[in-house]
């Protein structure tokens, strides 16, 4: 089993979750509990930093069976 690969996917799912909680977040004016409007920025960008890195991951490391 291939860990670069299996940890590019888990970066790659946490990455789409940040998207979309930051998206949300910045929509809806914030979520009311521990993001406003304008920090919701932040889930965002680390969202796009993991969605690429994983996207990264997932695409150099060659599959040896």
């Amino acid at each position: 089993m291939n860990m670069k690969r299996t940890f590019g996917g888990v970066l790659l799912i946490l990455g789409i979750i940040g998207i979309i909680w930051g998206a949300y977040a910045f929509l809806m004016g914030g979520d009311g509990v521990a993001v406003g409007q304008y920090t919701a920025a932040v889930p965002f960008i680390v969202g796009l930093i993991f969605f690429f890195s994983g996207i990264s991951l997932i695409k150099t490391i060659k599959d040896e069976a």
